[in-house]
């Protein structure tokens, strides 16, 4: 009996329980809620992680947006590390003042940069982040002073931040290929970058020769008593394929040895073509080659393809302060190359020079070239080389030296993978300079130098060679 009776009392409660408001029900009787479905889930991830993605690639990091927009309108820029413990420079007092520059200096914990513009008018602008004047009331900062994102500009004058202002203004370019690495070396560490504009002012006269480093950036370290560099170089702005390992490998392998002592300047390369491409392309110049010296579309390839070595000697006395040698390892099929000599004595000879054939145990023609008032101006000769066919040298200037039998030329260059071309400068810019062979406008430290070499190197593989040379270099200071 009693037993009926709590039955019936348990379903009654249970009863009450399920007519009550569903907000009153205890945690453990709720009905669960239907799942959404797993492409409904899907769909909501991702969109919580594209969106944050897509804000940060439309508002990236402030400095990366300002230095991108100060590099598309600058020729030339070159990063500084923070050194408050070194004297304040020159540029920071022109720009600063001398009490603030030499405030903000000491109290500097990140990199700035110098710039030149593109517009090639007025000097150096001085470019620091913005925070270093926080603490200066707008009244006593410069009166050329321009703020770009996090960047504050320092410009030489009133017409260059006018400019400046006014391409600012515009919507920034974006920056492409190569011009991306060199904006993370001005921000890491110190590196200068270059334009055209840039090299076509620093190397002048020579700056045709260069058509293969148009573009680029190179890390600079401080190594002894010089400086030291890596870095990548393009033929147009914009390019980029990452150097591969094949060229990583060869840039310790590319170290070259020691200049000699009388030779001022030395050119060497896998081919002639390196440094004639851009010369070659112009018909205003293939055209005379072809007309006045038999050079036409049969004989270039000849010379193109050649290796090289271009030296620049000192000269003691006469009229010419330096001699010019340029040696070409022109292979074991030599017949071409005497018909190319045959048209150049007959187009000499036509303009009033006179032949000085040499008598030599080669009956290959060998000949010195004179004026009128018989001063030898250059000329061609034959050298024999170890174990390699010989090879052919022109020379301006005196005929030089019987010279000490050298490796071929095929050999002399560091031995690297066969795809790789190479190209390698070693020069004594000090010496040069005395003797007013070097561009003007290149920077002092370089034309007071005791040595500089530079080495590049290119992957030419397959239908599509990487248009990415990679540099690496020193330079010597003179105590």
């Amino acid at each position: 009996m009693n037993h009926a009776l709590w039955q019936r009392a348990s379903r009654r409660c249970l009863l009450l329980i399920d007519r009550l408001p569903s907000l009153a029900r205890p945690s453990w009787v709720r009905p669960r809620l239907p799942r959404p479905p797993l492409r409904i889930t899907a769909l909501t991830l991702l969109l919580l992680i594209a969106v944050p993605v897509w804000q940060l690639q439309r508002q990236p990091r402030p400095r990366a947006q300002g230095l991108e927009r100060v590099m598309a309108l600058a020729a030339l820029i070159q990063s500084f590390a923070a050194t408050p413990q070194r004297p304040v420079p020159a540029l920071w007092q022109q720009r600063l003042g001398k009490p603030l520059a030499e405030r903000v200096w000491r109290q500097q914990r990140t990199p700035w940069w110098q710039l030149w513009s593109r517009n090639g008018e007025g000097g150096a602008v001085l470019a620091l982040p913005a925070a270093a004047l926080a603490g200066v009331p707008p009244a006593s900062r410069p009166a050329q002073a321009l703020v770009v994102d996090d960047l504050l500009l320092l410009a030489p004058d009133p017409l260059t931040r006018q400019w400046l202002s006014q391409q600012l203004s515009s919507r920034p370019r974006t920056l492409r290929g190569l011009e991306q690495v060199c904006r993370q070396r001005l921000e890491t560490s110190q590196a200068v970058f270059w334009t055209p504009t840039a090299l076509a002012e620093i190397a002048g006269p020579l700056a045709p020769l260069l058509q293969r480093f148009q573009e680029g950036c190179l890390n600079l370290n401080l190594a002894g008593a010089g400086l030291a560099w890596t870095g990548e170089a393009a033929a147009a702005t914009g390019l980029l394929s990452g150097p591969g390992s094949a060229l990583a490998s060869s840039a310790k392998a590319a170290a070259a040895a020691p200049l000699a002592s009388d030779v001022l300047l030395e050119l060497r390369g896998s081919s002639l073509d390196l440094v004639l491409q851009s010369l070659l392309a112009r018909q205003l110049i293939r055209d005379p080659l072809a007309a006045r010296y038999g050079l036409g579309p049969a004989q270039l390839p000849l010379l193109r393809q050649a290796p090289f070595r271009l030296r620049v000697r000192p000269l003691a006395k006469g009229p010419f302060q330096a001699a010019l040698e340029l040696q070409l390892a022109v292979g074991s099929d030599r017949k071409d190359w005497i018909a190319i000599l045959s048209a150049l004595r007959s187009a000499l000879e036509e303009q009033g020079l006179q032949a000085v054939t040499v008598a030599t145990a080669d009956p290959l023609p060998t000949a010195t070239w004179t004026r009128e008032d018989g001063v030898v101006i250059g000329g061609w000769r034959w050298l024999s080389v170890r174990g390699a066919p010989p090879e052919l040298q022109f020379f301006l200037g005196p005929l030089p030296k019987t010279p000490v039998q050298e490796p071929p030329l095929a050999q002399a260059l560091p031995p690297v993978a066969s795809r790789i071309t190479q190209l390698s400068l070693r020069l004594q810019p000090a010496e040069l300079e005395g003797r007013g062979l070097l561009p003007p406008a290149l920077p002092a430290v370089i034309r007071s130098a005791r040595r500089l070499e530079v080495t590049a190197l290119a992957d030419q593989a397959g239908r599509n060679p990487d248009p990415l040379s990679l540099l690496t270099g020193r330079l010597d200071l003179n105590p």
